[in-house]
């Protein structure tokens, strides 16, 4: 049996203005769960762990691509500069020693040298390798030993070998893509994934600790004591800003360690687009969250115990969930017909918004649209929200059914 508890009329109300009673409340929220020991040890936690794991990344992760090799040529040096340019050619940097046989020999033998290459009269070359020659070590001294001995053979012709470089110079191929490849796609993919999952991690939890404050403060009659100061909507809005604000300075927290440590460390070089997405991502918490976590606190009004908000809770937890699966299988096609549809739609929006920031696919027109659009989401569910708090937060007993909250 559902029961509505009295409590006292406006009249005899003490006289708050609006916005000093909601600040009031948001103060007391925000307050409230800064100074929690959980919160900030497991904070101080998630920041230890984001800026070591990113730094650590840039650590081994090696830097680039380019492999290096020790290589002891022995007797003519004139070889040198060919091993060292076709290496660089293939993008296998070649380090070259000049030693005699036996030093290269026992370098190889110890490790020091990757070969030892002792060239020979007729333009051959022996090389010295402890076991096996990595591939594109082979290819570099085949190709260096060919083109010396080609050298040899044209001079000998008394060909002017630096006229018919310069010559040949310009035969090459130009590669004209119609569709290039984004060197920055990597990048871009990386804070595209983080976007959607930060996002769907702090619209989840902040939404449910809205509706578990909610529950709380009913179950243990507060919720009486603080409507005989303030009116419904008032502590619904407080409620409201003061855990949201808690929840966009997490956020923050976690972004500008993350996309700060990224970008001191090189792990990211596309800084106006990371230094976007953090502001775009923050942008579209503040709208995503102020949306749910009205709904959220509706919820939380329709019941008077703790273990019953995931009933009346599971709907918007579903809708949030089906936003994170639609925005994770959008990564791979940010610019796809879903991701392109969907991100039109509230919610939708709060989750694929950023994503398509991050690949650079939004333009400027479909920012601007989808924020007006998810404003106007979000007053709508926040009227809806509020009638159903005004109406369920002093009923206790019974869960009060959406139905039923609504009126209908």
């Amino acid at each position: 049996m559902s029961t509505t508890l009295d409590r006292r009329p406006d009249a005899d109300r003490p006289s708050v203005g609006t916005l000093r009673a909601v600040a009031l409340v948001a103060r007391r929220e925000f307050r409230t769960q800064v100074r929690k020991k959980s919160f900030l040890v497991s904070n101080l936690i998630i920041l230890i762990a984001i800026i070591g794991g990113i730094i650590g990344y840039s650590v081994f992760s090696g830097g680039d691509d380019v492999t290096r090799s020790a290589v002891g040529l022995v007797g003519d040096q004139s070889l040198t500069s060919t091993l060292e340019s076709t290496g660089k050619q293939v993008g296998a940097e070649v380090e070259v020693t000049d030693l005699d046989e036996a030093t290269a020999r026992a370098q190889v033998a110890s490790g020091d040298l990757d070969v030892a290459l002792i060239p020979a009269d007729d333009g051959s070359a022996v090389a010295v390798t402890e076991s096996e020659l990595d591939a594109g070590l082979r290819t570099v001294l085949d190709v260096a030993v060919a083109a010396q001995a080609q050298q040899r053979a044209l001079e000998a012709e008394g060909v002017d070998v630096a006229q018919l470089g310069a010559t040949t110079s310009a035969a090459v191929v130009t590669v004209d893509a119609i569709d290039p490849p984004d060197p920055e796609q990597g990048q871009r993919v990386a804070l595209s994934v983080t976007a959607v999952i930060l996002l769907y991690m702090q619209i989840l939890g902040f939404g449910m600790y809205v509706a578990m404050g909610v529950v709380e403060e009913k179950s243990s009659r507060v919720v009486e004591l603080l409507l005989s100061t303030v009116r419904p909507l008032q502590l619904l809005w407080g409620k409201i800003l003061g855990i949201g604000a808690v929840g966009l300075l997490q956020l923050a927290a976690y972004g500008v360690a993350g996309v700060g440590t990224a970008l001191a460390t090189g792990v990211l070089t596309v800084t106006g687009t990371a230094l976007a997405v953090l502001a775009g991502t923050l942008g579209w918490f503040v709208l995503g969250f102020v949306f749910f976590a009205a709904l959220y606190a509706a919820a939380g009004s329709m019941v008077s115990r703790q273990e019953d908000v995931n009933s009346t809770a599971m709907p918007l937890m579903l809708l949030i969930m089906a936003m994170f699966f639609t925005a994770f299988s959008a990564v791979g096609n940010p610019d796809g017909t879903i991701s392109t549809v969907m991100s039109w739609i509230p919610p939708f929006s709060a989750i694929l918004m950023p994503l398509r920031i991050a690949a650079g696919v939004a333009s400027p027109g479909q920012i601007v649209g989808t924020v007006v659009l998810m404003l106007a989401a979000t007053a709508a569910a926040s009227l809806a929200a509020a009638k159903i708090y005004q109406r369920s937060i002093l009923r206790v007993g019974k869960t009060v059914s959406w139905k039923e909250a609504l009126g209908r």
